[in-house]
This record gives structure tokens, C-alpha cells and sequence, in this order.
């Protein structure tokens, strides 16, 4: 929860300078989002890639372990597409694309601000941050209420890193691989599912 904080933290006075007129003109007169995108690209590759535990819980499962991402995908699509039948003025494809953020806010945010606009990206920032802290905060009894993979689920992307420890407290050691794997998938995933789907509207 605290990397989350620290995020809004940032994001809060980013938008408290900017607003203020305290930043100077070089900073405020170009978009470097672009750039930061492909920075934030580049790491989450080099992550993955150099992180042995990683590499080793993608190839250790068979098939079935495959169920338990794609299960987080299609039940949070499901549940996004059900709200936004009480949203107005934003489209289906706007809503898919938060949702699709898995809990990764600070790519999918990066991405939703590039691509569709400044504000759908803050809305995705807030969505995913507050996904994270529901599963820090809930996983007990998401665990009591829904089974031992229901924690995994709502952490989505998280649940590589900051969620993993209270899904392991929670769940059960046995379930850290699992856990591990499925926010390797979703991480993986996220860049490429949420620039499709905003490519659709």
C-alpha cells in the first residue's frame, strides 16, 4: 500500500505544480509521456527477464495454470462492461481499457493518457490504484468469502509484487507460485490488451 500512496503522492503534486504554473516552460510545453512509455517498456522487459524465480514460474506449470490469468481477464472484463451500463458520457471501449489495467496503474494510466486522453488516463490511475489497496485490505476475506484464488484475482498485475505477500499470508505459500506467474502474465499482457482496445473505438 505504500508504493501506491506514494504514487498518488507524486501524481498529486505533479498536478498541484502544473496547475500552480510552478514548472518551467521546457518541462509543461512538450509531452513526454511518449518517452516515458517506452522507458517504462523497457524496464518491465528488463524485469522480467532478469528475474530467474520469473522465468522459472512460466516454465514450470503446465496448461492449466493458464486458467487462472485468463479467468482474472474474463471475469474483469465481464465486471467493467457491467458497471458501465451506469456510466454516461464514456464509451464501452474507454471503460474496457481502464479495467484492462489489471491493477498496473502506472503503465496503463501512461498508455490511456497517450492514446485516448489526459483524463481517462487519471481515471485508470485512480481504478487501478484503488484495485491494489482493495486486495491489500480485503484478501482475508476475500480468501473466507470466494476461495484461495480470489485474492490472486483481484490483484491483478499486483500480484507479482505488492499484493504477493498478503496473498501468500492469506492463501497459503502454496499459492506465491501461482500468484507469481499470474501477475507475470497479466504484466505481460496489459500494454498490448489495453492499446487493442482502445483501437477498437
Amino acid at each position: 500500500m505504500r508504493g501506491s500512496l506514494i504514487i498518488l503522492a507524486f501524481f498529486a503534486a505533479g498536478v498541484l505544480l502544473g496547475y500552480g504554473g510552478l514548472l518551467p516552460q521546457w518541462l509543461t510545453g512538450s509531452d513526454y509521456s511518449s518517452y516515458a512509455l517506452y522507458l517504462l517498456m523497457f524496464l518491465v522487459g528488463v524485469g522480467i527477464g532478469g528475474d530467474e524465480k520469473a522465468l522459472k514460474a512460466l516454465r514450470g506449470f503446465s496448461f492449466h495454470i493458464l486458467l487462472v490469468p485468463l479467468t482474472t481477464i474474463v471475469g474483469t472484463l465481464i465486471g467493467v462492461a457491467a458497471v458501465y451500463l451506469f456510466l454516461n458520457q464514456i464509451t464501452l471501449t474507454d471503460v474496457l481499457a481502464v479495467g484492462s489495467g489489471f491493477g498496473y496503474y502506472s503503465l496503463s494510466s501512461i498508455i490511456i493518457t497517450d492514446l485516448r486522453s489526459p483524463e481517462l488516463g487519471v481515471v485508470a490511475l485512480l481504478a487501478n490504484v484503488m484495485r491494489e489497496i482493495i486486495t491489500l485490505l480485503m484478501a482475508p476475506l476475500f480468501v473466507r468469502f470466494f476461495g484461495k484464488l480470489a485474492p490472486i484475482s483481484s490483484g491483478g498485475a499486483t500480484s507479482m509484487d505488492t499484493t504477493l505477500p498478503i496473498i501468500s499470508a492469506s492463501s497459503g505459500k502454496e499459492y506465491a507460485i501461482v500468484s507469481l506467474f499470474h501477475g507475470i502474465v497479466l504484466t505481460i499482457l496489459v500494454p498490448f490488451l489495453v492499446t487493442f482496445i482502445l483501437s477498437l473505438g
